[in-house]
């Protein structure tokens, strides 16, 4: 049996089992709070296992994998950011969000403000962002099919990016939270499974010696010892300073954007308690923490074993070095038909992952667009429950049309690289107002406007005049040049931009609420009153 064939089977069997589960939780799915929060019937280690199915992305499978296969130590530098953005996430962000709000992040924000422009805003903001990180997972499935079966032609890639978009509409539209999480969990247990018999099977293979995976990795890799320091990728001779400014940007933009990321902030909505919500981020730190280390012997994994010129020969970008290195390492140690085998199974764990990701940022864009924009922004707060759910389902077929049109003209980029983009948009407009909403007391309407607008705003506009759209010969135009900002990453500027519109907007207003702050305050931090919907 070709890998071809035995990818398919494998990936219709993981289709099958899902949309099994999707139908199930389509009968269980009856009001709103079963179609935004799962009827927040999940435990933290059910949701902690979402929260890792969610996180972990086609960026973190393939990209990450394939920008160490590449540039080796700054490549693993994705790895660590991604990892430690958890730690914001848990300690400003996760027990004080789930007990102030009820659906979407903008519940937190409208509780003490004026609600109309405050979700107005918060729902641009979230459909932006999850657009962003949706973009990567397109781009990953196109990349997948291309080394499955041998694909050139942009038709057949733009295909498998159309077919991931309709299952995607499929899961949100008929499953709602309960079967997107239940896809997660299940997608979760396969990747880490997968990821952990390569990495194993990797470390067979050198003895588990890191030192000689790492040397046989710089020697492959053509850059010897450089391969193994920062700089090739990040603050290279011919970067000069801006080199230097752009990783110190990564960094900020994949430490701060976590806790701003619409489809993990909703995620802390579906369980009951404040206690699980903590535990959930736990359980999600460990599991995305051994994913992560996994993530460095499949890189330097792939450099040593399959090399970095066959690695972007295939893919460019280095988006298909893990399934790759599974093709190889099955070879070695199993013959053609192991290599085959392996193959298939961690190409058919990658769809899992897409396939996963895309439904949980479909939700959180979907249920933004039906709770605050429709229900409480045209509708002014009186659209039914009923209404909500049926317009949720109806954006969650505009938003995947649109996600997979861009998808489709994305294809050259590395997905990793993508996602750091997204959080940096999270990052400038999403987490400023959500820190000054739960910790400043004086913070009102104008500054939360103002900050969600001004860093969402500066994030997009400096992107668009980056290398990443133009001016380089894997931005988006590459036969056009418009660029001027010197970054790849906007988060260097765009985040404290966004933080300042923030405070310079709440200071020229004289809007001022203390009961509502005082009410939020012992809200957020015991949970009194969580239960209660939030009417505004």
């Amino acid at each position: 049996m070709s890998n071809e064939t035995l990818s398919i089977l494998l990936f219709l069997a993981f289709v099958a089992a899902t949309l099994a589960v999707t139908v199930w939780a389509s009968r269980n799915t009856k009001n709103a709070t079963d179609f935004y929060a799962g009827g927040r019937s999940f435990s933290g280690v059910q949701n902690g296992l979402a929260i890792g199915g969610d996180y972990m992305s086609a960026a973190s499978f393939l990209g990450i994998a394939g920008l160490i296969a590449l540039y080796g130590y700054d490549g693993f530098l994705y790895s660590i950011g991604f990892l430690v953005a958890w730690l914001v996430a848990l300690l400003l962000v996760a027990e004080l969000l789930r007990n102030s709000g009820r659906f979407t992040m903008a519940d937190v924000l409208a509780f003490r403000m004026s609600p109309r422009p405050v979700r107005t805003a918060a729902g641009v903001s979230t459909i932006t962002v999850s657009i962003f990180y949706l973009l990567a997972q397109m781009v990953g499935a196109g990349a997948l099919v291309a080394l499955l079966f041998g694909f050139t032609s942009e038709f057949a890639k733009g295909a498998t990016i159309a077919l991931v978009g309709v299952l995607m509409i499929v899961y949100v539209v008929f499953g709602g939270m309960k079967g997107t999480t239940w896809v997660q969990i299940i997608k979760a247990v396969l990747l880490m499974t997968g990821a952990a018999l390569v990495t194993l099977l990797v470390l067979t293979e050198f003895g588990f010696n890191l030192s000689s995976l790492l040397n046989e990795a710089a020697q492959e890799s053509g850059k010897s010892d450089k391969f193994l320091e920062p700089g090739l990728r990040y603050g290279t001779e011919e970067q000069g300073l801006s080199g230097k400014l752009d990783l110190i940007s990564l960094g900020l933009a994949l430490v701060l954007g976590t806790a701003g990321l619409p489809h993990i902030l909703i995620r802390f909505y579906t369980v009951p308690t404040a206690r699980d919500a903590r535990k959930s981020v736990m359980w999600g730190i460990g599991l995305i923490g051994t994913f992560y280390l996994f993530t460095l012997v499949l890189g330097f994994g792939a450099a040593a074993l399959v090399g970095s010129e066959e690695i972007s020969r295939v893919n460019e970008a280095g988006n298909t070095a893990a399934p790759q290195l599974a093709e190889k390492i099955g070879q070695i140690m199993f013959g053609d038909a192991g290599g085959t085998i392996l193959l298939a199974v961690i190409a058919a764990v990658a769809f899992a992952t897409i396939l996963a990701v895309v439904a949980g940022l479909t939700l959180a864009s979907s249920s933004s667009f039906a709770h605050d924009l429709y229900a409480h922004v045209f509708r002014k707060g009186k659209a039914t429950e009923r209404d909500e759910v049926r317009v949720a389902r109806i954006s969650a077929l505009v938003i995947g049309a649109v996600s997979i049109v861009l998808g489709i003209y994305a294809q050259r980029l590395n997905v990793a690289f993508l996602v750091a983009l997204a959080f940096a948009v999270a990052a400038s407009g999403n987490l400023p107002a959500i820190l000054y909403s739960l910790f400043w007391k004086r913070f009102n309407t104008t500054g939360a406007v103002s900050a969600i607008y001004g860093g969402l705003g500066a994030a997009l506009f400096l992107v668009i005049f980056s290398p990443v759209v133009s001016g380089s010969e894997k931005a988006l135009f590459t036969d056009s040049d418009w660029s001027w900002f010197p970054l790849q990453n906007p988060g260097l500027i765009s985040i404290p931009v966004g933080f300042l519109c923030g405070f310079i907007g709440t200071v020229l207003s004289k809007e001022y609420n203390a009961e509502k702050y005082a009410e939020i305050e012992v809200r957020s931090l015991t949970g009194a009153g969580a239960e209660k919907a939030v009417k505004h």
